[in-house]
């Protein structure tokens, strides 16, 4: 589904094939910001214009909400925020963001206005995990108001390996 959504610095808006070069050089290719996630750094631009075009072919799916983050003040591509899935029907929530604005609420701001959307869609709650040792990403999650349900090893396909994740759900009521 495509929609877009707007907080006090950031635009959360449609994925488009120019966001190609900003999404790969701000952090498609960086090992220290995929470290957290559950794929590799790219290794070429390919890649990402590859994954870019699933995402936007995928806005087709009205359950698929896949959004850029934009900084307002620059104008400029700083991450992506979406629904990586709906595991026992409740959305689960992913998110990145160029390492050169960790430290500001941006990915906050960013969680909080998906979180009211969803609210708005009429879901009750939403699921975030994030690496036990990614401090940064599990503070979000909890300002953003994440219960810290579980903690469990997840393997993640993509990098052959298992790492220790907290799991939270978010109350929508």
């Amino acid at each position: 589904m495509k929609a877009a959504l707007e907080t006090e610095r950031l635009y959360l808006r449609p994925w488009e094939m120019e966001d190609d070069k900003d999404l790969f050089f701000g952090w498609a290719n960086d090992a220290v910001v995929t470290k957290f996630l559950t794929w590799n750094p790219h290794g070429a631009i390919a890649a990402t214009r590859f994954v870019l075009q699933q995402w936007i072919s995928e806005y087709e799916d009205p359950k698929r909400l896949n959004f850029a983050i934009v900084l307002k003040t620059e104008n400029k591509l700083i991450g992506g925020i979406d629904i990586v899935g709906y595991p026992e029907g409740i959305p689960e929530i992913g998110y990145v963001l160029n390492k050169s604005y960790w430290g500001n609420g941006y990915m906050t701001e960013a969680c909080k206005a998906l979180l009211e959307y969803l609210r708005y869609l009429g879901y009750r709650q939403a699921k975030i995990a994030a690496m036990v040792d990614n401090i940064g990403s599990n503070r979000v999650i909890e300002k953003c108001g994440g219960v810290l349900q579980k903690t469990e090893w997840v393997f993640r396909k993509l990098k052959n390996d298992e790492v220790l994740m907290n799991v939270y759900l978010v109350s929508l009521e």
